[in-house]
């Protein structure tokens, strides 16, 4: 059960900070289909930083360094789609594609330039076998705090900062109304493409994160694909209905369905189910999602003024 719920942690992080990435985006209107590409192009940048300086840098700091190019290469992105959307008022959707279809290419690419393939390895490094003290506390110490990466307690962190940010500060207040009434929020005296900008190059920069968070305690090379991870992270924000505290749990249902979908042959509660085909179980998390999806159908929750352009004449 520990090895299941520790699985389950490694999938569920990078679902949970592409997942608030996308909240900040959409709360202020702007529709950011572009998650899964800019995770891929965060990642890329990440783990091609570690790969360059991997003879003369070790250890979590050279994580947490890779993690913050990987937030740089991911916000640069989310200046693109902003600069598309907000300054040009294109369409949302067509940008957001069009992203998706850039980062992989950019990454295949430049991947070919440096090394033999288009995978880029890095060393396996950054494991933490034990944090002192805190391993020793019951229940919570064997999941959280052995056999742990770093990137788990950070995507944590984030959770609790975006939390704070979205519903206790006057940052928060001009998201939310950027994406209600951008009209009114125009009329208080606050600039909404500048509340947009900033919302939506954080989106990016978490989304790059994000595909640093998935690739670090999941494999040992970059390659470009994410599983459709950006996606997923699209489908836990409807689920969750925009809400920033039920994005926590519906990140961890998901994640623990791509836990399934990966670890099955190695979690004894299948012992006895040999005869289900590995299909199955790989298929499990995109059926979740589509079940989902069907249930969760009636009014939305989302944004009143999302996926539209401001126009300063209708103030």
């Amino acid at each position: 059960m520990v090895f299941l719920l520790q699985q389950t942690l490694f999938f569920t992080m990078p679902l949970l900070v592409v997942a608030i990435g996308g909240l900040f985006s959409e709360k202020a209107g702007i529709v950011n289909i572009a998650l899964e590409g800019i995770m891929v192009f965060g990642a890329f940048t990440g783990i091609l930083f570690l790969y360059l300086f991997r003879d003369s840098l070790s250890g979590q700091n050279a994580l947490l360094m890779a993690m913050m190019i990987a937030a740089i290469g991911g916000g640069l992105l989310g200046l693109m789609h902003a600069y598309a959307t907000v300054s040009m008022n294109a369409n949302q959707s067509i940008s957001g594609m069009s992203l998706n279809i850039l980062a992989p290419a950019i990454a295949v690419f430049v991947a070919k330039q440096v090394t033999p393939s288009e995978l880029i390895p890095f060393r396996q490094k950054f494991f933490i076998e034990s944090v002192p003290v805190l391993s020793k506390i019951p229940i919570l110490g064997p999941i959280l705090f052995e056999r742990a990466y770093i990137t788990t307690y950070i995507a944590i962190f984030i959770f609790i900062i975006a939390l704070i940010i979205i519903n206790r500060t006057k940052f928060g207040l001009h998201i939310k109304a950027s994406g209600e009434h951008p009209q009114a929020l125009d009329a208080a005296g606050v600039k909404v493409k500048r509340v947009r900008y900033t919302s939506v190059l954080l989106s990016g920069a978490l989304a790059g994160l994000g595909g640093v968070v998935f690739f670090i305690p999941t494999s040992v090379e970059f390659s470009a694909n994410v599983s459709g991870y950006g996606f997923l992270a699209i489908a836990v924000l409807v689920f969750s209905r925009w809400n920033i505290r039920n994005i926590i749990f519906t990140s961890f249902i998901f994640g623990f369905m791509q836990t399934v979908a990966t670890t099955y042959s190695q979690i004894s509660l299948f012992d006895n189910l040999s005869f289900i085909p590995a299909e199955f179980y790989r298929m499990l998390p995109y059926v979740t999602t589509i079940l989902i999806l069907l249930l969760s159908r009636g009014e939305s929750a989302a944004p009143s003024a999302i996926g539209k352009p401001y126009d300063v004449s209708k103030r």
